[in-house]
């Protein structure tokens, strides 16, 4: 047990990671700010992670929990987590990953600087040597401290990952992760910032996402189309809103995660039937909230232009999806 309250929790579930967990739980317990507390969710691995976690339980008692539970995927693991979370903060580090020795320390320290319920860094992806591959900027060209109702683009242009965010936890009071989806994040965490007044937002590169050599392909298969019912639930959630009045913003949100984050998906299905099928259901969402296509190509992100800076390959992708070239398509994949 912690003897001191904790000022976060840090959430971890783990499956199957016994090649990663132990970078992973360093970064947590060597972080600067003292008063935090590690809850880790053994879901249900058959590797030795459980066991790395145990260990690391014994020789951390007073900052990191572990709890063991049968497999239930990771919104169920992020779930169960959050209802034993005693911090005023709450935080994610996905167990392959690892975070930067003050990343949770400054993050807080915003956080209660500038009264925000939501606090934002930047991502870099890592080769398992260590090696920075990518840089993500998340909110570029924006001040430390973000009003949302004079910046609400910020609601169409952020990357909707839960991993390099710290959240107020009262946000969380009648919100929790859908269970049994695939893109969970984009379902919960718009939601989330539906309910914030003010963000906050480093530009340090706390979050350190691994780029796994031994990772399989993923088959992206007709799941993917759980992009879109999350589309949905946070259209159902924005109606009903402080920000409500703002359309252009949500259509934005609507074009991408809705049409680009779709299509970024569907550009691996391999399928053709899946593909065509998935296809037909969004011309669908798009013809049902009259987005035209001029609307998709000279959508601008952060300023910009959004289609003009896809990788080429992408960009035909895209174009040609647009121009209803769907069998060119399959022939360019």
């Amino acid at each position: 047990m912690n003897t001191v309250p904790s000022k976060v929790s840090i959430i971890v579930p783990v499956y199957n990671v016994e090649n990663y967990l132990a970078k992973c739980l360093d970064s947590l317990v060597n972080q600067s700010l003292q008063e935090i507390e590690i809850i880790v969710v053994d879901d249900g691995s058959s590797d030795n992670s459980g066991l790395i976690a145990q260990e690391y339980g014994q020789r951390f008692p007073e900052r990191l929990k572990v709890w063991k539970k049968e497999n239930g995927g990771l919104s169920d693991a992020r779930n169960f987590a959050i209802d034993r979370a005693t911090g005023d903060y709450i935080g994610f580090v996905d167990s392959d990953d690892y975070v930067g020795k003050t990343m949770f320390e400054e993050m807080f320290n915003l956080a209660e600087k500038h009264n925000a319920e939501m606090v934002i860094c930047n991502i870099q992806k890592v080769d398992e040597s260590g090696i920075v591959t990518q840089k993500l900027t998340q909110i570029p060209n924006m001040p430390e401290k973000i009003d949302l109702e004079k910046n609400f683009s910020v609601f169409s242009d952020l990357s909707y990952f839960a991993c390099n965010k710290l959240f107020r936890k009262e946000l969380f009071n009648d919100k929790r992760f859908k269970r049994g989806v695939h893109f969970e994040d984009i379902q919960l965490i718009p939601q989330l910032l539906l309910k914030c007044k003010i963000v906050a937002q480093t530009q340090n590169f706390h979050y350190h996402y691994l780029e796994r050599n031994d990772s399989i392909t993923k088959t992206h298969t007709e799941k993917g189309l759980d992009i879109l019912k999350a589309v949905k639930d946070v259209e159902s959630e924005f109606k009903t809103s402080s920000y409500s009045t703002k359309k252009e913003e949500l259509k934005n949100f609507q074009i991408l995660e809705g049409v680009y984050s779709f299509l970024a998906y569907l550009a691996f299905v391999k399928d053709d039937k899946v593909f065509y099928d998935m296809a037909d259901q969004l011309k669908n969402f798009i013809e049902e909230r009259n987005i035209k296509i001029k609307d998709i190509l000279f959508y601008s992100r952060f300023g910009k232009n959004y289609i003009l800076y896809l990788p080429l390959k992408k960009k035909i992708f895209y174009l040609l999806f647009f121009a209803g070239q769907k069998k060119l398509i399959r022939k360019l994949i």
